[in-house]
């Protein structure tokens, strides 16, 4: 009887990720991403649609490579996502057609892939499971799959625990302990204490994208006070207010239209994910933004309002895309006048997100910030709360699960080291019970 962690992607960067869980001859898939740098460099580069398939999309080096297990591919008993971000669910419609298995994730991540692979034209053929977080389900002889609630910076995000007869593997992609969030559940904290307590959990898998920072994750509420301070703390008074955040993240976007609401601006949402990110939300019964909120779509919508906005730019809230200065996003294309509509001194413009650090952001963030200071407007950045676990966060992870090994996940070892400042005191030491993984990489567990 054998147990194993094999590393498919996610584990040399940020993104792509991509965990296998073996049990003898049963393999359960843990998340399947996008890298999303390959992504953008294909999209800004026109990139031909024909490369929208599996093997186009591996060939540059958008989704995992699962090679690994592709000799194996009749094992495969499920495939199982932890919350909608498209860096844990993007690649699911496009790898998943090689898995006869069913694809299990909580109602709005379900609800968000549908979504993404019909925008993209791409058929689901796997069934899709949409299953509630504090729920177990069986998938084949000898492993039981459960979701439990976590918090993150979407909302339906879970932990999954993959129950097997040699013990747990908990995956915790991505994670911050938050006990008040503004939307949806608190993690379970509960339930993580009963795993830990059971001493059956083999293997934590932890996101450890932040393990450098020494600190606990601040709450949501703090980023929706910074937000409150900036929005009614700075004079807006004949300027337009433009504010940007990462399209899934409902608990911003509600604390925004809150606040829109109290400085009795009409809000528009502008851009194609804000649309489909907020509908998902709403088809689960998750949130019910359509009755405060003109969502924009299409291109002559926009046009339309941002003439209309230019005349009255103090009587709208404008949440749009573009926190990231993607090349099509909505912030960008004013900012590269492509859309009709001009920004005056001392207009606000609220980033409510942070760069993500990956080269094509980063740079085109620069370039759009200089386009949009030469309008004389302010800028204000890092309105923001990660929703990533910081080093406290994930003591208090390790303290209540107690697992025999712990795999750092969410990127390579130049980022993910830092644990070992907390593992080591806590007395795992590496290449014994601290394993870093690589991408086609195993932990057999005999």
């Amino acid at each position: 009887m054998t147990l194993e962690v094999i590393g498919i992607g996610g584990y040399d960067e940020v993104g792509k990720n991509m965990t296998a869980v073996k049990y003898n001859d049963e393999i359960v898939i843990l998340d399947c991403g996008f890298y999303l740098p390959s992504l953008v460099e294909f999209q800004e580069g026109g990139g031909n649609k024909k490369y929208l398939t599996p093997k186009g999309l591996q060939k540059i080096g958008a989704i995992p490579d699962d090679s690994i297990i592709e000799a194996m591919k009749e094992k495969v008993k499920a495939i199982v996502v932890s919350h909608c971000h498209l860096d844990h669910v993007g690649a699911a419609p496009y790898i998943g057609e090689k898995y006869d298995a069913p694809i299990i994730g909580t109602p709005y991540t379900m609800e968000v892939m549908r979504t993404l692979a019909r925008d993209d034209d791409v058929k689901i053929k796997n069934k899709v499971l949409p299953i509630k977080t504090g729920k177990t389900i069986k998938v084949s002889d000898n492993i039981k799959i459960e979701l439990i609630a976590m918090t993150h910076s979407t909302i339906d995000a879970a932990s999954i625990a993959v129950h097997t007869p040699e013990g747990i593997v908990l995956y915790t992609n991505d994670f911050k302990f938050d006990n008040n969030p503004v939307l949806g559940k608190k993690p379970d904290l509960k339930r993580l204490e009963q795993l830990g307590n059971s001493g059956d959990v083999k293997v934590l898998i932890i996101d450890s994208l932040y393990s450098s920072k020494s600190m606990k994750t601040p709450s949501e509420k703090v980023a929706r006070e910074m937000l409150k301070d900036v929005m009614f703390g700075a004079d807006n008074k004949g300027h337009a207010i433009f504010i940007t955040c990462f399209a899934s993240h409902m608990a911003r976007l509600s604390s925004m239209i809150e606040f829109g609401k109290k400085l009795n601006r009409e809000i528009i949402f502008m851009g194609r994910s804000l649309s489909k990110y907020s509908k998902a939300a709403e088809k689960v019964g998750l949130v019910n933004f359509s009755k405060d909120v003109n969502v924009l779509t299409y291109s002559r919508q926009v046009k339309s309002m941002l003439k209309k906005i230019e005349k009255n730019r103090d009587k709208y809230l404008v949440v749009c895309t573009g926190g990231q200065a993607e090349p099509n996003a909505i912030l960008t294309r004013i900012g590269d006048g492509k859309l009709p509509f001009k920004f005056m001194h001392d207009d606000h413009i609220i980033f409510s997100s942070k760069t993500i650090p990956v080269e094509p952001n980063i740079e085109n963030r620069a370039v759009l910030e200089k386009q949009l200071a030469s309008k004389g407007v302010r800028i204000f950045k890092d309105i923001h709360v990660s929703g990533h676990g910081s080093i406290e966060d994930m003591r208090d992870m390790i303290d209540l699960v107690k697992p025999e090994i712990i795999i750092p996940g969410h990127g390579d070892k130049k980022i993910t080291h830092h644990i070992e400042k907390l593992t080591d005191l806590l007395g795992y030491k590496p290449g014994k019970n601290l394993i870093y993984l690589n991408n086609g990489k195993r932990l057999t567990l005999k």
